[in-house]
């Protein structure tokens, strides 16, 4: 019964799941953290962190991990997979039949220009979630504004305290200026993090 929740939950984030692996995470986050409470919204954060420094898509690669984690199996990982990456198998197939023929066709394209705008609001939509689930930035307002003491300030989830913002500005800014490679960038904020936690 848990493979097949599994399997049509990730075939139904599959086939909503438009404008690839990061606008999919917060459709992810809704129906694994807050529908089904596989996981916690720490765990989940933790998930997205591995799944971007690791090879492969985001949608698929933490679709494997958290198909692994919710049965313990190795077969929860290949279900789950599996249903994530069906519906884009299927639809690319169909598509690419058919796009010769339609691609000129003024409302293909106007279909197209529509979903655009919707794939960056859910790309936002997911940063957004990652970093409000804390409510981090909700307690860094209320202490910039006055409404509450900064040492009354307890934050247990994704941006912990004033460490991790340095760590993530740091990153940004060295990729923003291409500085230091990506990869790099990576290796070198986990052991950051390591010495400073």
């Amino acid at each position: 019964m848990l493979y097949i929740k599994l399997f049509l939950i990730y075939l139904e984030i599959g086939l909503f799941g438009f404008g690839g692996g990061y606008a999919m995470l917060s459709l992810i986050q809704d129906k694994v953290v807050t529908q089904m409470h596989w996981l916690s919204n720490s765990e989940f954060t933790d998930i997205v962190a591995v799944s971007q420094m690791t090879p492969g898509p985001i949608g698929i690669n933490s679709a494997t991990y958290i198909g692994y984690k919710v049965t313990g199996s190795i077969w929860g990982a290949v279900t789950a997979t599996t249903a994530v990456s069906l519906p884009s198998v299927i639809l690319v197939l169909i598509i690419s039949y058919c796009f010769a023929k339609f691609k000129g066709n003024k409302f293909v394209a106007a279909a197209f220009v529509g979903i655009r705008p919707a794939t960056v609001g859910l790309i936002a939509s997911a940063a957004m979630l990652l970093t409000l689930q804390s409510g981090s930035i909700y307690y860094l307002i209320q202490h910039i504004s006055g409404a509450i003491a900064w040492d009354k300030v307890v934050v247990t989830e994704n941006f912990l305290d004033w460490k991790s913002w340095i760590i993530f500005l740091g990153a940004f800014i060295v990729t923003i200026k291409k500085w230091i490679h990506p990869i790099l960038t990576i290796v070198l904020a986990g052991l950051i993090g390591f010495l400073l936690y």
